[in-house]
């Protein structure tokens, strides 16, 4: 047979996108080993340092749980109620419930405002009492999206009571 007919042959062409074909599959196959792979990567990682990104107990949830369990233990990390402790060019050091210093970063996408008006993050001070809403990240700092300036405790008629989610009747 001849070289040259071999390789215009119906069934090279066949077996030729045989061949392709299966490459294609067993690339898209390796391609979704690695998307597999690293998000069970970041779950395990996310799960082993929540005490550190979150500063939950040091003994970790599980064993520290009692039988009436009921969230004093947990630590918000969607956001802070607290007083400005320390400004940088993006960063906010807020003393949030129990004295408990947290992290914000704030970007071009956070809200800021005073009552109803916008403000920037050069209108806030130091002392300023602050509401943060936003997103965890793993350095245990909040990604700030919403952040509301309200007054202080200490101006307020009705003294606060710590938050909780449970009614008790």
């Amino acid at each position: 047979m001849d070289t040259n007919k071999f390789f215009q042959s119906k069934t090279f062409l066949i077996a030729l996108w045989g061949m392709a074909g299966l490459i294609i599959v067993l690339a898209v196959f390796r391609a979704g080993m690695i998307v597999g792979f690293h998000k069970a990567e970041f779950s395990y990682a996310w799960g082993e340092n929540y005490h550190r990104n979150f500063a939950g107990p040091q003994s970790g949830y599980s064993k520290s749980l009692p039988r009436d369990f009921d969230n004093r233990n947990f630590i918000g990390s969607h956001g802070v109620i607290g007083q400005i402790i320390k400004i940088d060019a993006s960063t906010l050091v807020i003393r949030g419930r129990d004295n408990i210093e947290k992290v914000v970063l704030v970007t071009n996408n956070t809200s800021i405002q005073r009552f109803r008006d916008a403000i920037k993050l050069s209108d806030l001070k130091i002392d300023d009492y602050i509401v943060v809403i936003g997103s965890p990240n793993s350095a245990g700092q909040i990604t700030a999206k919403f952040i509301r300036l309200v007054p202080s405790p200490s101006s307020m008629r009705v003294p606060l009571a710590p938050f909780s989610p449970h009614i008790n009747i």
